[in-house]
């Protein structure tokens, strides 16, 4: 067993290998105080014969990490969260670049979180111990690499900041990278600068070539000599014929105005230069995609570096057209459709209460959670024009749905302020790129239309990079096929202050931060013309809500009124939600949220205001008649408060029958006598009547 200890950014940290999973082909353990991580690799010795690369990567939370048992009824951790799968593709994103180009070796990377302290966060250590496997095991890679958080509190920048820390920093950023440059970048901010984000990167990177500096002393005492391994290339004849007859009809194909178009030619390509060749190479007819596919990238590049021309026409700076629409769908509280060239996004915001929060049991926090905003993203094979198994939600759309999530929570309003659960649905309907910058984009647009009081509004934009030795080329808008074999997706999402959401993922090693800013300015650029087109369709939020959303308000009980609101096993909280049809929830602090469609809510606040409300002797009050009986009538004087009118108070003089005066659902004004010790309450209505003159004898 090998170990290695630092202090980093003030807590003690763990390096180890060589003590557990030892049939892995590489583990490491990572202890960053009192939280424990394991990553175990694993690689097939058989070559696959899938057209991409097999890689594999699982992070798992145990619940014994934190103390807990799994809630539910079969009591052990099932299928991934939403956070588990996050954390997943963080780590995924920063170790598949580093794989040699043309190694098929299945690879499977598996993160479990051991022991969780609710201090310090444990994706960025599973990126670290995951490296730390890969790079002391036999698997080919071209790391080591270290990932950190970053945030700030006050103007100060702090390296791996607690839980307490983040609750008041402004920023949240993962930073992944090699000792030279960086790799991954995942992250939210509330509306900083370009130059702001910049400079937390550096901070970044400082941290992670101190990380390394640790584990690259525990990877050279148990490093292992690297697997033999045969780079799965075509032959260099049928490379060359298929360029012969192909190369020039590529560039034509690529060059097609339309993503479809460029599709079809391509694939009819693919199928005549297979048949072509079908007879020559018979044992090599499926590598045939694969050449063309290379003569692709080095046509689209080539393309683009020479004469700055890239495959739909455009220059590097210009923003496909763009259609906004709001109030699309006529029931929904807020809707939008936002297009993009070939790419759109049909985004709903549905209004909701207290009732519908997403409930959270995660090992970072003590107990049990809540979330009142949700973004939930959708990508349905027929946005490509394909046919697909339909499996569920992917990693790809929990991912994306997440990146638009911190883009949009940024700019809503205080939940004191707006006490509304939120949930914004993206679907998909055509992608050709950004497809999650589009559902910024039409999410802001669906608040702006429901009426939510929103800061300001939000879009985003994805760049992309193309660099060949010195010659470098940053596209703002990229296609799909510009992120496939371009070398950098930088998807940058935020309000005309600000950077809100950020995600970057680099292909190639040495990026400096030259191009990064480089590539953040653009972005600034495009966000403000997206922002600009965006304003036009919608300048501001509607006054009203939807007259199909809930209305929410909010009282302010005392809390020895709690009791007195709930009543009995909940009795007089029940009624009050029958008679007016309102949702009524009290919290311990004595706020009470009303929530309802049409005036229940009204009703429901003046039942509780006067519940709470204490009558005062010699008041006068207006109310009204609930009831009759023989010895008076019971009168209503506050919402819920009755008191009782004596038939001797009704007015001067004698009166037989109490309803030769009043009757049930009369409106009277009396006033308070006296409350007894039981709280029984004694009206006169006789008391504000003038006395009559007594009769004149003659």
């Amino acid at each position: 067993m090998k170990h290695v200890t630092r202090d980093f950014a003030g807590r003690a940290l763990r390096l180890e290998a060589g003590r557990l999973a030892k049939q892995a082909a590489g583990s490491c353990l990572v202890q960053y105080g009192e939280t424990v991580v394991l990553a175990a690799v694993t690689v097939s010795d058989n070559v696959s014969t899938l057209p991409f690369f097999p890689l594999t990567v699982e992070y798992r939370e145990k619940s014994y990490a934190a103390g807990k048992i799994p809630g539910g009824f079969l009591k052990r951790e099932g299928r991934p969260s939403d956070e588990e799968i996050l954390s997943a593709r963080v780590c995924d994103r920063s170790i598949r670049p580093l794989f040699p180009e043309g190694f098929k070796n299945e690879v499977q990377v598996f993160i479990y979180v051991l022991s969780a302290d609710q201090e310090n966060d444990a994706d960025v250590m599973g990126v670290t111990a995951a490296s730390a496997a890969l790079a002391m095991s036999k698997v080919p890679w071209n790391g080591p690499i270290a990932a950190v958080r970053v945030g700030r509190v006050e103007g100060a920048w702090i390296l791996n900041p607690t839980f307490q820390q983040l609750e008041f920093s402004d920023v949240d950023l993962i930073v992944s990278g090699t000792r030279d440059s960086i790799v991954m970048v995942e992250g939210g901010a509330l509306e900083l600068t370009e130059q702001e984000i910049v400079k937390g990167l550096e901070v970044a990177h400082k941290g992670i070539r101190e990380l390394l500096e640790a584990a690259v002393e525990l990877i050279a005492e148990k490093q292992q000599p690297k697997m033999e391994w045969t780079k799965v290339e075509a032959p260099a004849a049928l490379v060359a014929s298929v360029k012969a007859l192909a190369g020039r009809r590529v560039a034509e194909a690529l060059n097609l105005p339309e993503k479809t178009e460029r599709a079809q030619a391509l694939a009819v390509l693919k199928s005549t230069v297979q048949d072509q060749l079908a007879s020559e190479y018979p044992d090599n007819v499926k590598d045939v995609a694969a050449v063309l596919e290379d003569i692709e990238y080095h046509t689209m590049r080539e393309q683009v570096l020479s004469r700055g021309e890239r495959v739909d026409g455009r220059d590097l700076d210009t923003v496909r057209p763009i259609e906004c629409e709001v109030g699309t769908l006529p029931r929904t509280h807020g809707s939008a459709l936002f297009t993009r060239g070939q790419t759109q996004a049909l985004v709903s915001a549905t209004l909701g209460t207290t009732r519908d929060e997403q409930r959270i049991d995660s090992i970072d926090v003590p107990q049990e959670t809540t979330k009142s905003f949700m973004l939930h993203y959708n990508f349905p094979p027929f946005c490509t024009g394909e046919v697909k198994m339909i499996r569920g939600t992917s990693r790809r759309e929990v991912g994306h749905g997440a990146l638009a999530e911190r883009a949009i929570q940024a700019i809503l309003p205080p939940y004191e302020q707006f006490p509304y659960t939120i949930r914004i649905v993206s679907d998909i309907l055509e992608s050709n790129g950004s497809s999650s910058m589009a559902t910024v984009c039409g999410g802001s647009l669906a608040l702006f239309d429901a009426g939510v009081p929103v800061k300001s509004a939000c879009a985003g934009v994805a760049m992309g990079l193309i660099k060949e030795g010195d010659r470098v080329a940053v596209l703002t808008d990229i296609l799909g096929s510009e992120d496939h074999l371009g070398d950098m997706d930088f998807k940058v999402a935020g309000t005309k202050d600000g950077v809100t959401s950020i995600q970057m993922d680099i292909k190639i090693e040495g990026l400096d931060f030259h191009v990064i800013s480089e590539a953040l300015e653009k972005a600034k650029r495009a966000r403000l013309h997206i922002l600009d087109i965006m304003l036009r369709a919608i300048p501001e939020p509607r006054e009203q809500l939807s007259k199909y959303a809930p209305r929410i308000i909010t009282v302010q009980i005392p809390p020895d009124k709690i009791g007195d609101l709930i009543g009995p096993k909940g009795k007089t909280i029940r009624a009050i939600q029958e008679q007016t049809g309102a949702e009524i929830n009290v919290d311990d602090t004595g706020m009470v949220t009303i929530s309802s469609v049409g005036d229940g809510g009204e009703r429901a606040r003046d039942i509780i205001a006067g519940m709470i409300q204490s009558p005062e002797v010699g008041m006068i009050y207006e109310g009204m008649v609930k009831s009759t009986t023989a010895f008076g009538a019971f009168i209503e004087i506050l919402p819920g408060v009755e008191g009782l009118l004596h038939i001797s108070e009704l007015q001067h003089g004698r009166t037989e029958r109490t309803e030769d005066v009043v009757k049930k659902g009369d409106k009277v004004r009396v006033k308070l006598l006296e409350v007894d010790e039981r709280g029984r309450m004694r009206l006169s209505r006789k008391a504000l009547l003038d006395k009559p003159e007594p009769a004149r004898s003659h």
